[in-house]
Formats: C-alpha cells, structure tokens, sequence
C-alpha cells in the first residue's frame, strides 16, 4: 500500500506523531494560535461597566501597536513575551516597515508607537494590561492585532501546535490560511472603535513541502499578505472612526 493511501485512512495528527517518534523523522511545528480580541476586551469588565464606555480620545490622535497572541505562542522566525491571557510578539517578522510607515501618515494620526517589552508586564490578565503600557506612551489609541494561521494537507486541518512529517506528504494540495484581525481601543476608557478582519491563502503540491524551510516560507507568505490586507481594512475603519469622533481644531494639551 502506498504512502498516501494509508495517509488518507488514519487521521493526519497520528500518522505524523507516529513518524516522529518511532522513525526520527523529521518535522515542522505549526506555530500556536491567535487570540480572539473580542473576548480579552469582555474580561476588562461586565456588561454594564462595557455599555457604559465612551469615546474620550482627542483628534488628532496619539496610537499605539500591539500584536498579540495565544499564551506561550512561538514560530520559527518569532517568540512571545509575557504569560496569562495573550503575550505580545515585540519583534516584527512578517509586518513590512512600509505598513507602518503607511499607518502613521492616516489623517488626523499624530504619532505612532510599537510597544517593546521595555513598557510591559510579565503577566497579562486582560487588555487593561494594554492600556496601561499604551498610556506609558502618552499616546491615545491602542491598535492590537493577532494572527490566527492554520495549515491544511489533503483536506486535512493540522491544528496549532501540530506535527508536520518531511518527505511524507501525499502529491496533494497543500495550504497555509493566515487571518488578520484587529481592534482599536480607547487607552483611557477601554472604548472599541470598530474591528477589521483579513484572510490570505496560500496554496501549494504538499510535495514541496519537502523541508522545514519550504513550509515556513508558505506560512510567512500567507502572514505578510494577510497582515498588508488587515492594514488595507484598518484604512477603511480609520476612515468610519474619523467620521463619527474626530473633532474640530488641534488636540489639548
């Protein structure tokens, strides 16, 4: 029997545990997951406390840029810092410089800030943690976004943290999915602005996925497209924010 027949009988998880660990092979470590911003910003307070939040940034605007994800999350071009909830990637792999450059000239945008580690706490409990570093920074806004990536072999999801197997990989389509997303709060008051969302494929023959080099390379290809389109959309919600919040005339002092 063939490689990819008994590869299309037994689930993808156990046929590549098994390599692993009874014939040495070797592997690639899909990176952990993203965080769901959503439900870091419902732990900051109950519904009321939620409902009661206003708009209190002035225009133009101080913002600061956090990407964050799952507790303990690594890949091979990036490490995590802090535990809790989320931890925050300092280091940018796959964000362009040009993106940011193209963030801080959004109209009625005064300045933008990276957060470094310098300004962060070992543990984050909620997006409270967020604010409070984004404060530190003297800036207004805080725009926090995580990458949720997910790679596919012969119609078969291989999870976060999952294993996959080199050289025994059926000629079958193979896919790296990486979605963006993002939210802008309010430092002061913990107001959500709006949120943006990105998708971005990339598709392959599992056959090239042949070493540990060739995957990574489709996974940071599905990432740094995902996160240009997240930026595309965050100029859209820019946009709408700036509608509905920005005032007339310079900010106070």
């Amino acid at each position: 029997m063939k490689m990819w027949q008994v590869f299309s009988k037994v689930s993808a998880r156990s046929l590549l545990m098994a390599c692993a660990v009874l014939a040495g092979c070797a592997t690639y470590t899909t990176p952990g997951p993203g965080v769901s911003i959503a439900n870091l910003s419902r732990a900051d307070a109950d519904i009321g406390e939620l409902l009661k939040a206003e708009p209190a940034s002035p225009f133009p605007a101080r913002m600061a840029v956090a990407r964050i994800q799952a507790s303990g999350y690594s890949s091979p071009t990036n490490r995590c810092y802090g535990t809790g909830q989320y931890c925050v990637v300092t280091t940018r792999d796959i964000e362009p410089e040009e993106t940011f450059d193209r963030m801080a000239r959004l109209p009625q945008l005064e300045g933008l800030a990276l957060m470094n580690r310098l300004l962060l706490p070992p543990n984050f409990k909620s997006m409270k943690d967020l604010r409070l570093a984004a404060a530190s920074l003297k800036t207004d806004l805080l725009l926090v976004y995580s990458l949720d990536t997910g790679f596919n072999v012969d119609s078969v999801d291989v999870g976060p943290l999952g294993l996959i197997t080199l050289g025994f990989l059926p000629n079958k389509k193979a896919k790296v999915t990486a979605t963006a997303s993002a939210a802008i709060f309010d430092v002061r008051t913990g107001f959500i602005y709006g949120v943006a969302e990105a998708t971005s494929v990339e598709e392959q023959r599992a056959t090239f996925w042949s070493t540990k080099e060739a995957i990574d390379a489709a996974r940071q290809e599905a990432e740094k497209s995902a996160f240009q389109r997240l930026v595309g959309e965050i100029e859209k919600l820019w946009g709408g924010v700036i509608a509905a919040h920005a005032r007339t005339g310079k900010r106070g002092g």
